[in-house]
């Protein structure tokens, strides 16, 4: 066999977008994003350097990352890291990755309370990003983010650490479970399970990836919304909201479920490709 045949930057580039052409629309993009990690440098790095060669173990790596993505492995899995809320997340194959359409549930906490001293609760948490983001904005409230797998929570405690946040506490509770029952919260936020366990958009893309206890519930997707929708009432203040993120068919069934909890101010929110994602609403303890 012949010596391998060393890579400049461009030609590197050139091989990942044509292996990652069948599973993904911006197979540029994914080409360059992983060649950088390889490489340690900011994807600028490329287009500054694009004749310079890539050293052995830079190009093994890189040629095992894109093999693995070719195979439909996510990006954000392959770098350990995903951005949300301009904020680097680090990222695994125990949590869901997050995604720009959850801004919008941090977008409609902040317009909705201005408040300096809010106490906020994220359910199901994952990396920690909405609670992370929350934080960053809002740096006097108290925050407790909680998720019922270790390995997040796990996750989620290195991110707090990595930002350097004061202000955001994360523990394992399986919904309410450990929450303190003397607590009671302004805002309670989650992105819990929504997606039903027969839907055929389990096996496609980024999805076929993530854990499937973040991702499926039973009741055609309404089993854990309906179970936090009734607890939120005992931890929410009077006057207190709860933000629900959900699937884009779903805002009807989710309004019902706060309507036959008494809650009122009932609104869905929609995403950044226009369909509906986040319903909010408030309760007022009797």
């Amino acid at each position: 066999m012949g010596e391998r045949t060393s890579f400049t930057i461009q030609q590197a580039i050139e091989y990942g977008r044509s292996l990652c052409s069948t599973v993904s629309d911006s197979a540029k993009l994914d080409s360059q994003i992983l060649l950088a990690f390889c490489l340690e440098k900011p994807t600028s790095y490329l287009f500054t350097w694009p004749d310079k060669t890539l050293a052995t173990s830079q190009q093994l790596l890189f040629e095992t990352l894109v093999a693995r993505r070719a195979n439909g492995e996510p990006i954000a899995y392959l770098t350990g890291e995903k951005e949300f809320w301009s904020l680097p997340l680090k990222v695994s194959p125990a949590t869901l990755i997050p995604r720009p359409d959850t801004e919008v549930l941090v977008e409609q906490v902040l317009l909705n309370h201005k408040a300096n001293n809010c106490r906020c609760l994220d359910l199901g948490t994952g990396t920690g990003a909405i609670a992370l983001a929350l934080a960053t904005e809002k740096p006097n409230w108290q925050i407790e983010a909680v998720d019922f797998q270790l390995e997040a929570v796990e996750l989620a405690k290195q991110n707090v650490a990595r930002l350097g946040l004061q202000n955001v506490s994360v523990y394992q509770s399986d919904w309410f479970a450990h929450i303190d029952q003397a607590t009671r919260f302004d805002i309670i936020v989650s992105n819990p399970p929504y997606i039903d366990k027969h839907d055929q958009h389990l096996l496609e893309g980024d999805v076929a990836f993530e854990p499937k206890s973040a991702l499926v519930a039973e009741n055609d997707g309404l089993s854990d919304i309906q179970k936090i929708v009734f607890d939120a009432r005992s931890y929410l203040v009077s006057g207190g909201y709860l933000y629900i993120e959900h699937g884009c068919g779903q805002a009807l069934e989710v309004q019902s479920i706060f309507s036959e909890f008494d809650y009122h101010h009932i609104q869905t929110v929609k995403d950044y490709n226009n369909n509906d994602r986040v319903t909010l609403a408030c309760y007022n303890n009797k």
